[in-house]
C-alpha cells in the first residue's frame, strides 16, 4: 500500500548522517520505573552508536494527560542526567500535520469511518473484524480506521526478538482518529518518527503489535522504516504489572546515582556496586562504555521485588 511518495514531512538529512533514537513518554503521571528502564536502554543505545537522542512528549490524549506532568517528566530526566538533542517535541502542537497525512490516506482510499464502540468489541480476542469497512452500521459519532491488507504480513528483524511476523488480518484495522475527534497514537507516532528522522526505536515489548500497524502505515505514506528493538517489560516478581503510583520515579531525582545503578542492573549490565556512591556523570560514563543490549535477549520479563 502506498498513498504517494513521502510529503513535506519526510525525514531531513539527519537520517543519512547516522543513528537517531527517541524516547516518547505520555504525560499521564510521573515517570514510571519501567519507563525509566526503557528510556535508559534507548538512550544508551543511541549514545553507544554515536547518534542523536530525541525527547518527544505524546500528549494528544487529553483525557489521560495530567496537568504539569509534561514538565515534571522533563525535570525528572534532567535530574537523572539524561541529555537530549534539539527541542522537546509536543504532539499537541502538531495536529495540522497529522490531519494533512490523514487526508493523504483518505485520498488513497485507505481509511474509512467506523461507528463501532469500544464496548461492542471488548470481548474479541483478535483485532477489529472490519464491521464498517463497507459502511457505518449505526448513527452517531465515528472514528477513522486504516484499511490494512488482509492478505499481508509485516516481517522484520527485531534487535532483541529476532525475526518477527505480524499478520495484518489478525491485527485488524487500527483507529487513526478517534470518535471524540482526537488523533490516535498509531498515526501520530508514525508521522513524528518520519518528520524527526528517527532511524532506530527502542521501546517496551508491549508495543510489538503496534509495530505491525506502524510499519504498514509507513509503507502507505511512503516513509522509510526504522529499525526496532523491543525490550522486556519490568514487572513484579509474581509477574504482575507494576503499579504506576507505587513505582513512580521521584520527580526530584532523589536516589540519583543509586537509582541509575539499579536501572542498569535491571538491564543486565552488572555495574560495580561502588558506582552508587559516585556522581551521575561517572555512572553514565561507565554505562556508555560498558553498554550492551545482549543480556536482554531471550528474557521474557524484567522482574523486581516489590
Amino acid at each position: 500500500m502506498n498513498a504517494s511518495t513521502a510529503s513535506g514531512t519526510t525525514a531531513t538529512a539527519e537520517r543519512a548522517s547516522g543513528y537517531v533514537g527517541r524516547f516518547a513518554p505520555s504525560p499521564s503521571g510521573r515517570l514510571h520505573l519501567g519507563s525509566l528502564v526503557t528510556a535508559a536502554a534507548s538512550y544508551l543505545e543511541a549514545r553507544k552508536c554515536g547518534g542523536r537522542w530525541l525527547l518527544r512528549i505524546e500528549d494528544l490524549d487529553t483525557t489521560r494527560t495530567q496537568p504539569g506532568a509534561s514538565d515534571e517528566l522533563r525535570r525528572t530526566l534532567e535530574r537523572l542526567g539524561f541529555t537530549w538533542d534539539g527541542p522537546v517535541l509536543l504532539q499537541s502542537e502538531r495536529t495540522a500535520l497529522y490531519e494533512a497525512e490523514l487526508a493523504r490516506l483518505d485520498a488513497a482510499g485507505l481509511i474509512y469511518p467506523c461507528s463501532c464502540s469500544r464496548a461492542s468489541l471488548s470481548d474479541r480476542a483478535e483485532g477489529y473484524p472490519g464491521t464498517c469497512r463497507n459502511g457505518v452500521q449505526r448513527a452517531g459519532p465515528t472514528a477513522l480506521r486504516f484499511r490494512v491488507d488482509d492478505a499481508g504480513a509485516e516481517r522484520f528483524d527485531d534487535g532483541l526478538l529476532g525475526p518477527c511476523v505480524l499478520e495484518l488480518k489478525a491485527l485488524g484495522d487500527p483507529i487513526l482518529k478517534r470518535r471524540d475527534g482526537l488523533i490516535a497514537y498509531q498515526l501520530a507516532v508514525v508521522v513524528d518518527d518520519e518528520a524527526q528522522g528517527v532511524t532506530d526505536i527502542v521501546r517496551g515489548a508491549d508495543l510489538l503489535v503496534s509495530t505491525g500497524w506502524q510499519r504498514a502505515l509507513q509503507d502507505a505514506l511512503g516513509y522509510r522504516q526504522p529499525r526496532y528493538v523491543h525490550v522486556p517489560l519490568v514487572s513484579r516478581a509474581d509477574g504482575q504489572k507494576l503499579s504506576k503510583s507505587a513505582h513512580a520515579v521521584p520527580a526530584d531525582g532523589s536516589g540519583g546515582s543509586a537509582l541509575l545503578v539499579r536501572v542498569l542492573e535491571l538491564l543486565g549490565q552488572q555495574p560495580e556496586a561502588s558506582l552508587a556512591g559516585e556522581s551521575l556523570s561517572v555512572v553514565w560514563q561507565w554505562a556508555a562504555s560498558h553498554w550492551t543490549i545482549a543480556p536482554l535477549r531471550g528474557l521474557g520479563q524484567i522482574k523486581i521485588n516489590a
